[in-house]
């Protein structure tokens, strides 16, 4: 499965939840643009490295599918970030190959195209064109450092062979025993203080806003303390964390505030 067929199946269900109107993304033939279109790129690197940019029509931006009194290019680049984002997820949770988004941007419309679709809405249609070029990274020269280390002579006869590095997987036995108790694990977007008044107001479609930005990492917690923090990412239409760093074995016996 290539990132193009993952970017498709997460782009057709985050379009409908995200949207307003629910519009339906469709694979069509490549179709002329009007003049004001605009694109997006994401450099990809990883087990498979690359570019890969999304084109949009002119006129998506005449409707408000991504909220009123919004910068709706501005919104269509996060929603299109977090596609791909999600997209490397879904590689990952597929594939096991380990992709990551470095850079995502405004970019000059593509002359060529991979796939061509149509957003569709109950009375308008928009295109979209996307040019995949993500592929594997073909090998490189040897590092030197592992060619001097071919080039080491071998040990002189009756030296001693240094022990092997304790792998940092082994526990110990004491430990063990614990390795079976179940733990409750919990995502944390964020969060926010609020008066008792507040709180008591709220209703229905009210919003309340965390104290984290949607680019920043979400916590794993276990127990009460953080064990790790990465990005969400969809996996067969469920959440799911894509770990981007990990607290010390240390560091995950102490307090919350002293992780990271």
């Amino acid at each position: 499965m290539s990132f193009l067929d993952c970017w498709t199946e997460i782009a057709t269900t985050l379009f409908a939840q995200a949207l307003a109107g629910e519009p339906e993304l469709v694979e069509s033939f490549p179709r002329p643009l009007e003049s004001g279109s605009f694109g997006f790129a994401a450099a990809i690197e990883g087990d498979e490295a690359g570019r890969f940019s999304i084109t949009l029509d002119a006129a998506v931006l005449e409707s408000p599918l991504l909220g009123e009194g919004v910068d709706q290019k501005a919104a269509w680049n996060e929603l299109l970030r977090e596609v791909c984002e999600a997209a490397a997820g879904e590689i990952l949770a597929k594939t096991g190959k380990k992709l990551r988004v470095v850079k995502f941007e405004a970019v000059d419309v593509e002359s060529q195209v991979s796939r061509a679709f149509q957003l569709r809405s109950a009375d308008r249609a928009w295109t979209v064109l996307v040019r995949d070029e993500v592929r594997v990274p073909e090998p490189g020269p040897e590092p030197e450092s592992r060619a001097a280390a071919r080039r080491e002579p071998p040990l002189p006869s009756g030296a001693v062979t240094p022990a092997p590095p304790v792998s940092p997987g082994v526990v110990s036995p004491g430990v063990e025993l614990l390795l079976d108790v179940e733990l409750e694990a919990t995502l944390r977007f964020g969060c926010r203080e609020m008066p008792l008044g507040e709180i008591l107001e709220l209703g229905p479609g009210d919003v309340v806003e965390l104290d984290r930005h949607i680019s920043d990492p979400v916590d794993l917690i276990v127990g009460d303390k953080i064990v790790a923090r990465g990005e969400v990412v969809l996996v067969n239409g469920n959440f799911g964390l894509r770990v981007t760093e990990v607290a010390a074995p240390r560091n995950r016996l102490e307090s919350i505030r002293c992780l990271f």
